[in-house]
């Protein structure tokens, strides 16, 4: 399985129906929109890296309004994240009321040192290696905003190894 995170700028004023065309599109896992300097976040998976590819160039880059994207490939055979369904925070963590993605530029030889600090915190529900622009991309959930707000200040600040990150906050 070979999967991607796309960054994607649009046009101000067409966010659902940018948000409705990027559900349609097979492959596209998940699609949300983001308050930061990206206005959509999308999770590509496919079974092979060619089909990932083609999902972008032809179906995703291709949409009207869309001005800019990042492509971040996540490397493959890094297992960092496992989730025990039985795990007590998983289930009181299921009522999500704040979510966000970190994208993170490591220091050089350092991203799976920090993708795997950062997986240490309860509330990161993924956590990639990715090859572009930034180095790791993680995924928090969290029961409110508050709490998110704690993590992105606290928690992530201990990071060792991290030059910059930067908090696409998703619009639940």
């Amino acid at each position: 399985m070979s999967k991607a995170y796309v960054l994607i700028a649009g046009k101000l004023g067409l966010e659902k129906e940018l948000i409705s065309k990027l559900k349609t599109i097979e492959n596209v896992k998940e699609v949300h929109g983001t308050l930061g300097v990206f206005d959509f976040i999308a999770k590509v998976e496919a079974d092979s890296e060619k089909q990932v590819n083609q999902t972008i160039l032809e179906n995703i880059r291709k949409i009207d309004n869309v001005n800019s994207t990042i492509t971040l490939m996540t490397v493959q055979d890094t297992d960092f994240f496992v989730v025990d369904s039985n795990d007590l925070t998983t289930s009181i963590l299921r009522s999500v009321a704040a979510q966000a993605y970190v994208v993170f530029h490591t220091d050089r030889g350092k991203e799976i040192l920090v993708a795997r600090s950062f997986n240490k915190i309860p509330e990161v529900k993924e956590v990639d290696v990715v090859l572009g622009y930034y180095d790791v991309i993680g995924k928090i959930e969290t029961s409110s905003h508050k709490e998110l707000e704690k993590i992105l200040t606290k928690d992530i600040r201990k990071i060792e190894n991290v030059q910059s990150s930067m908090t696409l906050i998703v619009n639940l």
